[in-house]
This record gives structure tokens, C-alpha cells and sequence, in this order.
């Protein structure tokens, strides 16, 4: 599945126009009610990922770094066994808008196998991506027309939702 993301269909992607024109789509899907597009998310989301094992990819730890908050800073430093003003230093940085995001991409917790070092302790942003399930797809509707671009779930999610509006 991964390989057909790759596609040169999906490359199209990487061109902002098509980002746009799949915002628009969702936003007109939204408007048939948020309850709705969750629903069909929902159940795409369960589909697709019983088929996309996310250690074949790993491109979101490769390539967006994650938010880190308060919280996750703490409970992570606590589990390197870290001061967390250390922590800070070390793995953290403040991105263009004003937000603390892990400080490198590919991620430092990224093993070449593509498995967490920090899985247990992960950041919520981490544990969230991409952000398709739990009946919460609507609140992010900008941020899934740019996962399109790093996640072949997300990609193919759209493109479900695609299909069955048809």
C-alpha cells in the first residue's frame, strides 16, 4: 500500500494546487455535517490501518517534527532520567510559530529500525497522529490536506472519503 502511495498519482500531491483542492473537498464534505465526515473517517481510518503497518514508513518521525508540551517534556525527561531544563536544551526548540517542537528531524528518539526509543512516553502529538480517528477528524481538516503529503494512510484515508462521495 505504501508502494501505490508513492505513486506518481501521488506525487501530484506535493504541487500546493492539489493541497487546495483537497482542503476544498473537505470543507465541502464538513458541510454535510462534521458528525458525518467523522463517521466515514472513523471507519476508513480502522480499514486503512488494519492494511498500513506505520514501521514500513516512519515518515512523520522523519519528517515533522512533533509538539512537545509541558507535560511530555517532564514525563520524557523523567524516563531518560534527564533534568528537564537539560531535556530542553538537548532536544527541544522553538519552531517559526512560536511552538516547542523536538529540536531535529529525523526524530533522535527514531531508531533505524523505525521503532520509538520513547514509545511508552511519547509526546501527545506523537500518540495522536495522524489525527484520522477517534471521531475527531473534522477539527483538523487543513492539517490532513499536509499529512497527504507524509502519511500514506492519511493519503489514502482522503482518497476513501473520495470514492465514497462519489
Amino acid at each position: 500500500m505504501i508502494n501505490q502511495w508513492k505513486s506518481k498519482k501521488a506525487q501530484k500531491l506535493i504541487d500546493g494546487r492539489s493541497q487546495k483542492e483537497t482542503l476544498r473537498f473537505l470543507n465541502r464534505e464538513l458541510k454535510q455535517g462534521a458528525k458525518k465526515l467523522d463517521e466515514k473517517a472513523d471507519a476508513l481510518h480502522e480499514t486503512i490501518f488494519s492494511r498500513i503497518d506505520c514501521l514500513d514508513c516512519a515518515n512523520c518521525c522523519k519528517s515533522i517534527p512533533p509538539l512537545i508540551n509541558d507535560t511530555d517534556v517532564n514525563r520524557i525527561s523523567r524516563a531518560l532520567r534527564m533534568k528537564t531544563s537539560v531535556f530542553r536544551q538537548q532536544y527541544v526548540r522553538i519552531d517559526e510559530d512560536g511552538d516547542s517542537v523536538i529540536a531535529t528531524t529525523p526524530c533522535p528518539f527514531l531508531g533505524t529500525d523505525n521503532y520509538c526509543s520513547i514509545y511508552e512516553v511519547r509526546p501527545k502529538a506523537c500518540r495522536a497522529y495522524p489525527h484520522t480517528g477517534n471521531l475527531d477528524f473534522s477539527r483538523h481538516l487543513s492539517l490532513h490536506a499536509q499529512n497527504t503529503l507524509y502519511c500514506p494512510a492519511v493519503y489514502h484515508i482522503i482518497e476513501g472519503l473520495k470514492a465514497v462521495t462519489k
